[in-house]
Parts: C-alpha cells; structure tokens; sequence
C-alpha cells in the first residue's frame, strides 16, 4: 500500500501540473480569438472614422452611415466580449466622442482637432484589445507579428494617410498665415505614414518567415503590394520635397490605400484565426492525451497492486502447509513407553487392549493368602 501511494503522489501531481498548464494555454488562446474577433470590428470603425473626418471638413455635419454602422457593430462585439476584454469602459467614453462629432462646429481646425482626438482614442483602444486578449504577449513569433501588423501599424497607417490627406487640403485653403504651421503638421504625417508602412511591411515579412501556415504568404502577397503601390502614390501626391502637395492625387491615393488596406487586413486577420484555432485544437488533443495517460497509469498501478498480493497469498499458502505437516509427523513419533505409548505419539491416543500384562510378585501373594486361609 505504501508504495502505491509513493507511485501515485507523484503521478497525480505530474498530471495536475500538465492539466493546469494546459487550462492556462487554453484559455490565453480563447482571450487571443476574443481579440481578434474584436480588433476585426475595430477596422471599421478606424476607418469609417477617417471618413467622417474628411467629411466634417467639407462642412458635411451629418454623421457618415459607415460610421453608423461600424459603432453599431462594435456595441455587438463589446455587449458579448466587453467583459472579458476589460473594454467596456473605454468604448464608453469613446461612442460618447463619437455621438458629439456631429455637433462640432468651428474652423477648420477646431473641427480637424476633433477628430483627431476621437481617432486617438480609437487607437487606444486596438491598444487595449491587444493587451488584454494577450496578443501582445503570444508565444507564437508568427502571430505575434501579425498582431503587432493589425493591431498597431494598419490603424496607424490608416489614420495618418487620413490626415496627412486632409491636412493638404487644409493647406491649399489656408490663410498666408497659416501656411507654414499647416505645412509643418502636414511633413510631420507624410513622415509617419512612411514610418507606419515601413514597420507594417516588415512585421508582415517577418510573420511569413517564421509561420508554419501554408497559406499566409500568398494570402500577404497580393494585398501587401496593393498597399505598397497606395503608400508610393500617396508620396507621390503628398510632394513633400517640392512644397505643393497635389491634393487630387493625394485623394485618389488615399482611396486606393484604404482599400488595399482594408483587404490586407481581413487577410491577416483570417490567418491569425487560423493559427489560434489550430492552436486550440492541439490544445484540446493534449487535454485528452494528459487523460488518457493519467488513466493507464491507475491501470497499471491497480494491476500492479493487485499481483503483488495474489502473490502473496500464493506464497503464504504453501508455507502454512509445510508448518502443519511437521507438526503431524512429531505426532505421530514422538516417545514411547506408557505415556508417549509404543502406539502414538501422545498420552491422549488410546492404547488397544490386548489383554492385562501379569506384574510382577501377582504369584506369591495369591499363594500366601491361600495358605493363611487354610
């Protein structure tokens, strides 16, 4: 028994240990889809959000019905996976942002700062899915650099050429005056769409090198030189060296980039799917397989234990006979004369009655009582 506990301690804590390991990976990849699922609906907004900026300052003061849409089906996501994501608050305060863009009267400034703090909180709040779902922290290198492309660089991308568009403009009706500050924030956003492609670009090269998906590559291929052919036209337009940007240019460019980008986009976030879904599975097959495991291992230490004591038995069995013969031949041979008894071995045996054995000086006392008699 002793050593049944000893093997099965260890064995049970043994499985325990891989059993929690796994319930803890399992539940990081559940939180990682939840992130995906819910940066997916996040897209929209970003860029329905660049939309309703370009409109705003064309005096279009009704809300865009993209943006209407996109809020709407963020609330969805945010109702079912708010809690777990620890978002909900945040997406408060921001669908609050956005009901007052409507109202937002001013210059082109006032309205264009707006917006601008809207889209900040926007891309707080991909900052917010990502830590929270773990994405930030996935163990996967291809995965993660997939997260860090559609989590970090496309709504920042987004978001620049967004206003680096609507900044040229800005500068083409602007006052003398004005000119040289608007001029200024309008580089400063030519020079981190540059940044912000450039780091999508490579996080999205890195992800294919080091991923296992055969389908990731050529999923990327495609959209990422539709993007690469939006960011060059957006430079082009954007004219930086020369001082005037073409802004009819730059707004063509800007469409195509939104486009590709939009398409890049939902592919990385397809593939990301399916790598955490292939995880999940592999997840769920060493659940069973730590199971299975720890079941052979109680089968093998009750068949163990129940050997040992049949064995036992069998063992003990030949030993108490082996003790009871003895004592019968003793029995049987022990002593002799009239209380070992020529006939058994112990006083209590009866001894057979073959007839009085004559004793000794019988003879002579009958004859001397005899003789007195006479």
């Amino acid at each position: 028994m002793v050593l049944t506990v000893l093997v099965v301690l260890p064995t049970a804590a043994l499985f325990l240990r891989v059993l929690n390991e796994t319930s803890e990976q399992r539940s990081n990849t559940d939180l990682a889809k939840q992130g995906v699922e819910y940066l997916g609906a996040l897209g929209g907004l970003i860029t329905s959000l660049a939309e309703s900026q370009s409109s705003a300052l064309q005096n279009v003061s009704a809300e865009p019905a993209s943006l209407t849409a996109a809020v709407a089906r963020v609330q969805g996501v945010d109702e079912r996976l708010g809690e777990d994501l620890d978002t909900s608050q945040r997406w408060a305060g921001l669908k609050e942002k956005i009901g007052r863009l409507p109202g937002v009267t001013g210059t082109s400034e006032e309205i264009f700062q707006a917006h601008v703090e809207v889209s900040d909180l926007a891309l707080a709040l991909y900052a917010t899915v990502r830590e929270n779902s773990t994405l930030n922290r996935d163990p996967e290198s291809d995965v993660w650099f997939l997260q860090q492309a559609v989590a970090v660089d496309m709504p920042e991308t987004v978001t620049r050429v967004s206003r680096m568009g609507d900044l040229a403009n800005m500068y083409a009706a602007a006052k003398r005056s004005q000119k040289p500050a608007t001029f200024a924030r309008f580089g400063y956003e030519v020079l981190a769409v540059q940044e912000a492609a450039a780091e999508l670009t490579d996080n999205l090269q890195e992800a294919a090198n080091d991923t296992d998906s055969a389908t990731l590559s050529g999923n990327l291929v495609q959209n990422l030189d539709r993007f690469r052919r939006g960011v060059e036209a957006a430079n082009r337009g954007a004219n930086f060296a020369g001082g005037v940007p073409d802004v009819s240019a730059m707004v063509t460019a800007q469409s195509t980039l939104t486009t590709a980008l939009a398409a890049l986009s939902n592919a990385v976030l397809t593939e990301m799917n399916t790598l955490l879904e292939d995880r999940s599975d592999e997840q769920t097959y060493r659940t069973i397989e730590a199971w299975a495991l720890l079941g052979v291992a109680v089968a093998l230490i009750l068949v163990a234990t129940f050997w040992t004591r049949s064995r036992g038995r069998q063992t003990s069995a030949p030993a108490a006979a082996n003790d009871s013969r003895e004592v019968s031949v003793q029995g049987d041979n022990t002593g002799s004369g009239p209380a070992g008894g020529a006939y058994g071995g112990s006083p209590y045996d009866p001894v057979p009655n073959y007839g009085e054995m004559p004793r000794y000086g019988d003879s002579a006392s009958r004859q001397e009582r005899s003789g007195a008699l006479r």
